[in-house]
């Protein structure tokens, strides 16, 4: 008799072993529509499991080693950092400035040789102006 009860509760246990099968093949369907729903002729209309319950199957389908199809394309990640703006291009206004600092005494002659000839064709012309008078 003993053995009898253990025979059918091994193969209860054998039956009951993978319960989120039957599970997935009676919302199949309602899970490739979407996550949270889908629009239907104009209007939003809810999946009919909930979200608790599809997390659940969700859990149980890959504890068990199967994938999930069902999940939303994952998006790119933010390359931009949050935080202050000045605070994350203060290094690249340093950088910027050492480096024009190292340009600075090429731009500093050329600078005077653009006043001195400025100087120089202004003296030239006045020079011609005079003398025609």
């Amino acid at each position: 008799m003993a053995s009898k009860a253990v025979k059918t509760v091994a193969k209860a246990v054998a039956e009951y072993q993978y319960p989120w099968k039957e599970k997935l093949a009676k919302h199949k369907n309602e899970l490739t529509k979407g996550v949270w729903g889908y629009w239907k002729l104009g209007a939003w209309t809810p999946l009919h499991i909930s979200g608790r319950r599809r997390a659940r199957l969700r859990k149980e389908v890959l504890l068990a080693g199967e994938d999930w199809p069902y999940d939303p394309e994952r998006k790119e990640m933010r390359t931009k950092m949050k935080g202050h703006k000045c605070d994350r291009i203060a290094a690249e206004r340093r950088a910027k400035t050492a480096k024009l600092m190292e340009q600075m005494p090429e731009m500093l002659l050329a600078y005077k040789k653009r006043r001195c000839s400025k100087k120089i064709a202004f003296v030239l012309e006045l020079f011609h102006l005079l003398k025609g008078f």
